[in-house]
């Protein structure tokens, strides 16, 4: 093997920067390395640390590597602001192509910008705004508000728009006599009800590489990286369509889902058409996307384990802990008690979720701080599908009960697949992943009821994603390769 048939695969992530480097000829893992990110200093400080530890432990040298490409979520990853004209409509468009582009969407809002909405988003500080509004031909007086209200902001930041066409024109010269950085791209939704969101992807992928990763301090980088390519997100959501769709000649696993839980966000990605399963079932609601990212920022295992809490209540927290301790993680003094006696009552509770706030660096050493991971990960994973899968409503006419279906119907999917440190570290993986499944108590949920749980044991989705670019078949090779089923 010689390195010019070795790719090296970078993902500059908020807390660490990590390589995975790739045999391309063998569809073989042959090192991986992480290092903290030191984005404030030098961002190649971290890299060279991480490739230092890569060369020590694993014999490759990543200076002669063939390949080295990079992805990224560092200083915040890519945070936007999505505007758009109705709520259901227009706005929710405009955030599903942020959140398919691979970013965190800071704020959603709509009908005409008021000045403390503007105020809000300056002091939030994104790195792109998404300016939708209006379908074509339709509603122009809107965004044509909005950009002059965006023209009169101290946000200094490239501008994304994305709504009525026959607007357009009036909207760029509008930001542009103000000095702003303007993209004009497809309208998200030119049609009531018709989804369009892949331009504004393909706007604010090619933005990011021009100007965010300068902004990042990532430029820094280029001399040895061929690329910062995408934002993390959008190279899991890459690898989730290679793994479920496939390349000619290697067949992908079929419709699924994957999910990543994090320190400050659980992320859901499926890739499915989401079509009612059952007869009788009428489609509502904006039409669903075929490769869907959510992300729940109130749902976390450090950063957000406060939130989390708050959003579960007390008692589903406690009773996720429990189903830990009853599955053998808990030891004889665990808190296996499911009823809230010792150990799971609700001052505990928000003491070991403040404690984790404040340690975000802490890894579970004892059985007690395994089963409590392990439970919050299991109701981080419950809620995150919750949200992200839809939903049945019965409707009673004349005739009797019929019902419609807003968003995806997974209750076939085949397979789920978990990462993030929980589910690669910890004791119990396959409970953990089982928050996802159909629940008989909540039967309008349209939640996976039998489907196969697989763990990206090497921790290399973003990897995959990022190989999916310069060569898709081995990289769906490897992701197979590497997936373990559980």
């Amino acid at each position: 093997m010689t390195e010019k048939e070795q790719a090296l695969l970078i993902d500059f992530g908020s807390t660490y920067t990590k390589l995975t480097a790739v045999d391309l000829g063998r569809a073989e893992v042959i090192g991986t390395a992480k290092a903290p990110t030191t984005v404030q200093e030098d961002i190649m400080i971290g890299l060279e640390n991480a490739m230092r530890r890569l060369k020590e432990d694993y014999g490759v040298d990543p200076g002669r590597c063939g390949r080295r490409i990079a992805c990224s979520s560092a200083a915040g990853g890519l945070k936007m602001v999505a505007v758009g004209l109705v709520p259901d409509l227009t706005a929710e468009a405009a955030k599903r192509a942020a959140l398919g582009a691979g970013a965190r969407v800071l704020s959603v809002l709509s009908y005409e910008l008021t000045r403390e909405e503007i105020e809000r988003m300056e002091a939030l500080k994104p790195d792109i705004v998404l300016l939708a509004g209006g379908t074509d031909g339709g509603n122009r007086d809107v965004i044509l508000a909005n950009a002059g209200r965006l023209a009169q902001s101290s946000l200094n930041v490239p501008m994304v728009v994305a709504g009525n066409k026959n607007a357009a024109d009036a909207v760029k010269d509008v930001l542009i006599e103000a000095g702003k950085d303007v993209r004009i791209t497809g309208n998200v939704m030119p049609e009531l009800g018709k989804l369009n969101v892949e331009p504004a992807r393909v706007t604010i992928r090619s933005v990011f590489m021009e100007r965010i990763v300068a902004a990042k301090g990532l430029k820094r980088a280029e001399n040895f990286v061929e690329g910062v390519v995408m934002p993390t997100p959008a190279a899991v959501l890459a690898a989730a369509e290679l793994i479920a769709k496939g390349v000619p000649g290697e067949p992908g696993l079929g419709e699924l889902m994957i999910i990543d839980i994090g320190g400050a966000t659980t992320d859901v990605h499926s890739v499915a058409t989401g079509d009612p399963t059952k007869p009788g079932v009428t489609p509502k609601g904006l039409p669903e996307p075929y490769a869907k990212r959510t992300v729940e920022g109130d749902l976390g295992m450090r950063y957000s384990a406060l939130s989390l809490v708050e959003a579960a209540g007390v008692e589903r927290v406690a009773k996720g802990i429990g189903q830990a301790g009853q599955a053998g993680l808990g030891g004889r003094k665990g808190l296996e008690d499911l009823e809230g006696r010792e150990g799971l009552d609700e001052e505990r509770i928000r003491s070991i979720a403040q404690d984790l706030n404040r340690h975000t660096d802490k890894v579970p050493v004892t059985e007690e701080e395994y089963q409590i991971d392990t439970g919050l990960g299991y109701v981080a994973t419950e809620m995150a599908v919750e949200r992200h899968v839809g939903y049945l409503e019965t409707v009673y006419t004349p005739f009797g009960a019929s019902y419609l279906q807003y968003g995806k119907d997974l209750t076939k999917l085949e397979c789920v697949i978990g990462t993030g440190g929980v589910v690669i570290y910890g004791r119990n993986p396959r409970l953990v992943l089982q928050g996802a499944l159909f629940d008989q108590a909540k039967p309008d949920l349209l939640k996976p009821i039998t489907p196969k749980f697989f763990l990206d044991a090497k921790y290399i989705l973003s990897a995959v994603g990022l190989l999916a670019e310069i060569a898709p078949a081995t990289a769906l090779r490897v992701m197979k390769r590497y997936l373990a089923e559980i």
